[in-house]
């Protein structure tokens, strides 16, 4: 028989309560999903280490950005003393490279209009002196000797007059470019220009203004009448586009020569 007090002091033993069939399913799913994560558990994985990642990386920065904290006052207005001066010099630089650019831009610029301007200047020098090919409006004159010989000087004054109404081109017969240089001699059978004897009838093309061309050869007492005292027929013809091919070949000067600076 049981001692009464003994049983009610000591305290009764709970039996252990059996594992059941649920116990067992949840552990074995909790060990296939370490085991045998599924793609919603490593997405999820990825965004916690990226987060924690972020965050170390912005305790850092912090940590960084106190690099002055501990300077003293006096250390932090000679930083800024620096950074000013240094901002100083980097305008002064910059100040100094586009006064340089410009200058560069303004020397091409020159450089570029010089060239143009000795360009122009020596396309217009060929042209007067003959050395290459023109086009442009003028007057054709043909000349047809019928009772008389035309004469060297008479078709000399004739290129005269026509220079001085600002002929820019001339040539004679298609073949010779009249020059300052050219010179006309009477010969039997016509006339030698240019060391070319030349007969009639003479055609002489002429590019320039041609209105004041043709005035120039209707002037009183000018060219016409001369050529008509001469024995020779007259006619002057207006062209819009007139084309001299005759060229004359380049001389190179035998005693001048041009200056060092030059």
């Amino acid at each position: 028989m049981s001692d009464p007090l003994q049983s009610a002091d000591q305290p009764r033993e709970t039996p252990a309560a059996p594992s059941g069939p649920d116990e067992d399913s949840g552990r074995r799913r909790l060990r296939q999903a370490l085991l045998h994560p599924g793609r919603s558990q490593v997405v999820v994985a990825v965004l916690l280490a990226v987060v924690a990642f972020a965050a170390i990386v912005q305790v850092q920065t912090a940590e960084d950005d106190d690099t002055y904290a501990g300077y003293r006052e006096q250390d932090l207005v000679n930083v800024l003393s620096g950074l000013a001066g240094a901002s100083r010099r980097a305008r002064a630089e910059i100040t100094r490279l586009e006064e340089a650019r410009d200058e560069l831009v303004s020397d091409t610029n020159a450089e570029r209009v010089a060239l143009q301007q000795a360009t122009n200047e020596a396309d217009t020098l060929s042209v007067l002196a003959g050395l290459v090919p023109v086009t442009g409006p003028g007057i054709r004159i043909t000349i047809t000797e019928v009772t008389g010989r035309v004469r060297a000087d008479t078709i000399l004054n004739m290129v005269q007059g026509l220079r001085i109404a600002s002929a820019e081109a001339m040539q004679l017969n298609g073949q010779v470019r009249l020059v300052a240089q050219s010179s006309f001699t009477s010969a039997e059978g016509g006339l030698v220009v240019d060391g070319q004897l030349l007969s009639s009838p003479y055609v002489v093309d002429v590019i320039g203004d041609p209105s004041a061309l043709a005035g120039a050869m209707s002037i009183l007492e000018g060219p016409r009448v001369d050529l008509a005292e001469d024995g020779a027929e007259v006619e002057v013809t207006t062209l819009a586009s007139l084309d001299i091919e005759s060229v004359r070949p380049a001389v190179e000067p035998e005693y001048a020569q041009p200056e060092d600076a030059q």
